[in-house]
């Protein structure tokens, strides 16, 4: 993979780049940890700016959350909610639940967002419930391009400070990932197990 990634971004520059983050949002063993400081390492070799690495990131990161955005809309809460009334165990939600998760998320929809765009795993998840509470597209794009520009350039600044060693930004930010993985697969099988059906009345 690295390979493969090593030779986009230096055959298509930030096209490449652009390129890269969008499938790593619709495909996340794609890892922004590795495409955004080899990005950086390569503008710190004077092959490429890098202002226009960190937009050619951003611009792929949010079209790849827009996606999902756009999923969560086609789901709605309707949707959501039929689901829920029959599968609620595997969804971990009564249908009732739902509004209630809806409310939560409109009043701190800008936090959720602007935070969610800066941790690994929820980068990608947290675009779907947006979509399903139908959040405003402006609002989405506005809070998800905050989040997202300050990540891919974090990413991209520790690429072109560390230089040949930017491989360690992935390395130190892997245990990471993988805590919130372990946490999220936890939670959702302690909600699961837990689950209780509705009682027909």
């Amino acid at each position: 993979m690295f390979d493969w990634i090593l030779t986009l971004i230096d055959k298509a520059g930030y096209a490449g780049i652009a390129l890269l983050m969008l499938l790593e949002n619709l495909f996340p063993p794609i890892p922004s940890e590795l495409i955004m400081p080899l990005a950086g390492f390569s503008a710190a070799k004077g092959s490429l700016n890098i202002a226009g690495v960190i937009v050619a990131g951003t611009v792929g990161s949010l079209a790849g959350a827009y996606f999902w955005f756009l999923i969560g809309r086609w789901i709605g809460p309707k949707r959501l909610k039929r689901f829920a009334a029959r599968h609620g165990r595997w969804l971990t939600l009564h249908p009732e639940e739902i509004d209630q998760a809806r409310a939560f998320f409109e009043r701190h929809q800008a936090v959720a967002l602007f935070l969610g765009r800066l941790v690994p795993t929820i980068r990608t998840l947290i675009s779907v419930p947006a979509g399903v509470n139908c959040i405003p597209t402006p609002t989405f794009m506005l809070w998800s391009s905050l989040g997202t520009s300050l990540w891919t350039a974090l990413l991209a600044g520790a690429g072109y400070l560390l230089q040949g060693q930017y491989e360690r930004v992935s390395e130190w930010l892997n245990p990471v990932s993988n805590v919130v993985v372990a946490i999220l697969a936890i939670w959702y099988v302690y909600r699961v197990v837990s689950f209780t059906a509705p009682e027909r009345t």
